[in-house]
């Protein structure tokens, strides 16, 4: 049963069930706009899942049927009504940027179930994530350039990097929406799900990656991100360097053992 963690705040709702933490955007009557609150809890949440060894993935979902509308100004710039809230975000250094996934990414993998609308703040969040199931009712969009804006949260070049330049352009440049079905064919998310579908089948990845060495995938996510952009041969240094202790982790054992008896692993991240 989830249980729901203190650094939870009242637009955000951070949960855990075992490996798994889901954070959830919780400002419905907004469509989930971002605010202070939601922003501070978010980047409480995303530290949380980086610094408990027994936390495996995340998920990033939305409250009422939304996943997030983007930012909304006028509450990012209000001071939060709770003062654990305006405690935090004196004491978060750049909380925006941290709650927004574009600064300290979780060293865990995050998994975004996306209902309703994800547009502006809301895709920024998605090209923040490791694995995206969107509904098929939803709608996704990079609204900046069409509103005299720029896309803070990274996806400006985070797109280009995910999926083909001339479809990451047509994106930023028009500020046009994007179907589910053409993210899907674009590469830039993983699946589409029938409405109300996505918050389930993303537990269900989860689950999965929870089930593999944790060790493991960690390492994977790590050496992505440290090679990115690298020639082959400097990321495959870099990949061995990552890559050859967790072979010699107690879990390389567990993983080789449990194989031979035929039986599910009991990974302990060691």
């Amino acid at each position: 049963m989830a249980e729901r963690l203190p650094i939870s705040t009242a637009h955000c709702i951070v949960e855990r069930d075992g490996h798994v933490v889901t954070v959830t955007m919780s400002r419905p009557e907004a469509r989930n706009a971002l605010s202070t609150d939601m922003l501070v809890g978010m980047a409480d949440a995303w530290a949380y899942i980086s610094d408990t060894p027994d936390v495996r993935v995340g998920i990033l979902t939305g409250a009422g049927g939304h996943f997030c509308a983007g930012a909304d100004l006028k509450a990012m710039g209000r001071p939060s009504e709770d003062p654990r809230v305006r405690q935090r975000a004196t004491e978060i250094t750049d909380y925006h940027w941290k709650g927004l996934l574009r600064d300290s990414r979780p060293t865990k993998p995050l998994v975004c179930a996306i209902e309703g609308y994800a547009v502006a703040g809301g895709t920024e969040l998605l090209t923040g994530t490791d694995l995206r199931v969107v509904a098929s009712g939803a709608t996704l969009g990079l609204y900046e350039a069409k509103r005299g804006l720029f896309p803070m949260g990274g996806s400006a070049v985070r797109l280009t990097r995910q999926i083909p330049y001339a479809l990451a352009m047509d994106i930023l440049l028009t500020g046009r929406s994007v179907t589910p079905a053409e993210a899907l064919a674009m590469g830039l998310v993983n699946r589409v799900v029938p409405d109300g579908e996505a918050l389930t089948a993303a537990r269900e990845m989860a689950d999965q990656i929870a089930a593999c060495g944790p060790l493991s995938v960690q390492a994977i996510l790590l050496t992505h991100r440290r090679t990115e952009g690298l020639d082959e041969e400097a990321a495959l240094k870099i990949s061995d360097e990552i890559g050859w202790p967790v072979f010699a982790s107690k879990d390389a054992e567990e993983g080789t053992l449990a194989f031979r008896e035929k039986r599910p692993p009991n990974y302990t991240g060691e």
